[in-house]
This record gives C-alpha cells, structure tokens and sequence, in this order.
C-alpha cells in the first residue's frame, strides 16, 4: 500500500469508526510532510451543526497543530468526494491536493451525494435558486469596515 492509499485508508477508518458511534460515515485527515496534523469526523448530527463535515473538521485541527489558518503544503485525503463547502474552505486554507476514496456516483444511491449542490453552483448566481444579491451597508462610521480592519493590523505589527 502506498502512502496515499494508507492517508485514504486512514480516512475510511475514521469514517466506520463514526458509523459505530452513531455519526455519518465521512472521514477525513490532512497530512503535511509526509504526517498527519490532523483529522476529523462528521459530527452534524452530535453537534446539529450543518457545517460539522469530516473535511472541515481535519482542517481545523490542522490548523490547531500547525498554528496557522494557512495549509499551503498540505494534502486532504477524505473518505468521500468532498462538498463544495468544505472543497471552498480547502481552496481558503491554501490546500491544493485532494484525494477521496469513494465519489458522488457511491454515495448516491445512499443520499449522500452532492453532485446536485455543485450543479447548482455551476449556475451564474442570478440564476440558482438561492436568493442572492448585494445590499450596502448604512453605516455611521466614516472609515470602512475593511480600512479600518486594515489599520488594526498595522498596529498589531508595530
């Protein structure tokens, strides 16, 4: 077994590990230089948080080992093929290597599948069916949020 099947491997095991304690069957581990910083189950029904995916949870572990929001250098090696939600917080987190052992296709005869989010995303946005749309704030302060987000960190760097 290579090492990419052993990290897939890994991912899987943690996936039926979470079906024995009542969870979904998702896995994930993110590995850095050849080792494992962290890993992670879905928790969505133990936590009730829709955002609890095995993939974001792996990713904030990492996060926690390594110290940083930022992964560049990482790989996640999931279970199944991950969601759009948790494929975006890879691209944030600077991950730019994903490997899962089962796809859209297995999951969905299960309703595990989310090839009808990414269908659904692939659409402009004028066109899906959540409602999106660009309403500018009234604020009362001069400065901008985003300025004055900008001038606070250079403060903190002085």
């Amino acid at each position: 077994m290579n090492k990419e099947q052993t990290y897939l491997a890994e991912a899987v095991a943690l996936a039926r590990s979470n079906i024995e304690n009542g969870g979904r069957p998702f896995g994930a581990v993110v590995v850095k230089d050849g080792e494992i910083v962290g890993r992670g189950v879905n928790e969505m029904l133990a936590t009730g948080d829709p955002t609890s995916h095995a993939e974001l949870n792996a990713l904030r572990a990492a996060a926690r080992t390594l110290r940083s929001p930022r992964l560049q250098g990482a790989a996640v090696y999931a279970s199944g093929q991950p969601c759009p939600m948790c494929l975006a917080a890879m691209r944030m987190a600077g991950i730019t290597e994903i490997a899962y052992a089962h796809s859209n296709a297995d999951a969905e005869p299960f309703g595990l599948s989310t090839a009808a989010v990414y269908a659904e995303l692939a659409k402009p946005l004028d066109a899906q069916a959540m409602r999106f749309r660009h309403v500018p704030a009234e604020e009362t302060d001069p400065t901008s949020l985003y300025a004055t987000w900008q001038q606070r960190q250079g403060q903190s760097e002085g």
